[in-house]
């Protein structure tokens, strides 16, 4: 086995060591997120409807779900587990991933494209790449160790386009870099296409494990 074998096996992403190490660094993550994202919910909170709040700090809530999947992980269950757990459970993780891998894979395009137009880049955006680069593929390498499928995956990708709906419609999405504002009838595209490409993703990694 080689190593790059052993980094993605079951064995060693399913051990209590990983998965606790996993947990904690998503929940700072995740901290971490809302606090970036405070000014611009405290913009909204005060200029425009509180409803629209909680579409506002996505990548901190993808982050959010994909801690709270490893909970299930941490903890299975070891009675016959009921048919609101499995619903609660399916749901929580399907939007921990498909969420993941959209800003996972947004985030770091925002970035490199506002660089290209000439927004400095400074250690928080390669912090920030790095970081949104691993919840998207660390939920890619988890879907085999979950539980949900198509159908909860397919519930997420609404809720995605919803957001991006919302988003785009009320202005709520994630403050751009200046040189980005003229792009965002293409970013708008860009992002709802996103939210059907990592549906599909996760609709061929729930495949792959099957085989």
């Amino acid at each position: 086995m080689n190593a790059a074998s052993v980094l993605v096996s079951r064995d060693l992403l399913t051990s209590r060591f990983m998965l606790w190490t996993l947990f904690w660094v998503n929940a700072a993550g995740t901290v971490y997120g809302y606090i970036w994202y405070g000014q611009q919910i405290e913009y909204t909170a005060q200029y425009q409807s509180l409803w629209q709040i909680i579409f506002v700090p996505d990548s901190p809530t993808a982050s959010l779900f994909f801690t709270l999947s490893l909970l299930f992980l941490l903890f299975p269950r070891l009675s016959k587990p009921s048919g609101v757990y499995i619903g609660v459970r399916t749901i929580v993780e399907a939007l921990g991933v498909v969420t993941s891998i959209k800003y996972g894979f947004w985030a770091v395009t925002m970035i490199l494209a506002g660089g290209a137009q000439g927004d400095p880049l400074e250690w928080q955006h390669y912090m920030l790449m790095v970081s949104h680069l691993g919840m998207a593929f660390e939920a890619m390498l988890f879907i085999r160790f979950f539980v949900f499928g198509r159908f909860a995956a397919f519930l997420a990708l609404i809720w995605l386009l919803l957001n991006d709906t919302i988003d785009y419609t009320y202005y709520v999405y994630p403050w751009l870099p200046d040189v980005l504002e003229n792009d965002v009838s293409a970013i708008q595209s860009f992002t709802m296409g996103l939210s059907i490409v990592s549906t599909l993703l996760t609709w061929l990694f729930i495949s792959l494990r099957k085989v």
